[in-house]
């Protein structure tokens, strides 16, 4: 079932929670909302749901405009931050709640009960209390109950935010795995930038009520289109420096001024990946120590310090830091490879301008 926002606004008093946004959701895709808190993407999320009305703009859900449409006759499952599950009700009976709403038949309703338990690995646990259960567990109740009356739509706030990293990472395997067998168009809030780019198919990005840019995993990191979306999505290295005689200097680097005036101050976003590291210290044309290396599993995120002060972040594999022979407190030469000129965090970004003929290296968060 697809979706469509078109120029969808929502006040609260005073409060813009949400302005003018527009996109919309195929059917059968998983989409992530992502952004900081109070960026609007809860707000958007209940709405479609029918929890919360627009203020101005129309929603569709399946073609149809659903903006007075009653929460109850719009055949979502929504699945909130906290489970919500029934303490006093078994696993079985939450699940089945919504049936019971419905006036299911019992026959069918136990089918179907019997049926999800299987589909989310609950088989054993139909008897107990939320209270006996894993916080993984809980979770997975709390999808199977929103998705028991075979809704259009699959709506969750937040579905991973109370477990521990651990059954964080296996719940995210979980849900993909799930989508691509029961096909149920699904939106999912998260802040988290890690589980939008391995979860979703597209990313729906918000900050501050606005949308700020929607497309697939790689297009958001590779091509942001504001500072905002490249520092949100990855670590992006920022430096700035006063323009004179035609050129910039900040610390020890050297940019051309990229036009702006003399007086004025050139402002510069890398991706780590971009950082190019030599033990050879007259291989790239700048020096510095590696003050600190951060083991993240095959690829490691180093910090370097020039001898002005001026610290940036690297990236790189495994096998490149044994190599190399990498350590903290060695000294490296390095190069950027490539570097966007910046406006503002609500500007567009300008192409990305090489500094090397350097080949394409593989891209890390």
């Amino acid at each position: 079932m697809s979706i469509e926002l078109r120029s969808v606004s929502k006040r609260f008093g005073d409060v813009a929670a949400v302005d003018q946004v527009s996109f919309s959701v195929a059917d059968r895709e998983l989409v992530a909302l992502l952004g900081p808190s109070g960026g609007g993407k809860t707000t958007v999320l209940r709405m479609i749901a029918g929890l919360e009305t627009p203020s101005a703009g129309d929603l569709f859900i399946g073609g149809h405009r659903v903006n007075e449409v009653p929460v109850q006759d719009r055949n979502i499952g929504f699945v909130f931050q906290n489970y919500a599950l029934f303490p006093t009700m078994t696993v079985s009976d939450n699940i089945a709640f919504g049936l019971k709403v419905r006036k299911w038949k019992p026959a069918d309703s136990a089918a179907r009960v019997e049926e999800l338990l299987g589909v989310f690995g609950l088989e054993g646990l139909a008897r107990r209390f939320p209270h006996q259960l894993s916080g993984g567990q809980r979770q997975r109740v709390a999808i199977a109950r929103a998705l028991a009356p075979r809704p259009q739509l699959l709506l969750l706030d937040e579905p991973f935010a109370a477990v521990d990293a651990k059954i964080r990472q296996e719940l995210r395997e979980w849900l993909v795995r799930l989508h691509n067998e029961l096909h149920v168009t699904t939106l999912f809030v998260t802040h988290d930038q890690e589980e939008a780019m391995e979860v979703a198919s597209r990313i729906v990005i918000f900050s501050r009520g606005r949308l700020e840019q929607i497309g697939s995993p790689r297009e958001v990191y590779e091509q942001p289109v504001n500072e905002f979306v490249a520092r949100f999505i990855g670590v992006l290295n920022v430096l700035e420096g006063p323009v004179q005689k035609g050129e910039a200097r900040i610390g020890e680097l050297v940019f051309p001024s990229h036009g702006i005036p003399d007086g004025g101050t050139l402002r510069i976003g890398f991706r780590p990946y971009a950082v190019q590291l030599s033990r050879n210290l007259g291989e790239f044309p700048f020096t510095a120590t590696l003050r600190h290396t951060y083991f993240l599993g095959i690829l490691l995120r180093v910090e370097i310090e020039l001898d002005s002060g001026l610290v940036i972040k690297a990236r790189v594999t495994k096998e490149d830091y044994a190599r190399l022979g990498l350590a903290d407190g060695v000294r490296v030469s390095f190069q950027i490879r490539e570097y966007r000129v910046l406006s503002s965090e609500a500007g567009p970004l300008a192409p990305e301008v090489p500094t090397s003929p350097q080949p394409d290296i593989a891209v890390g968060i």
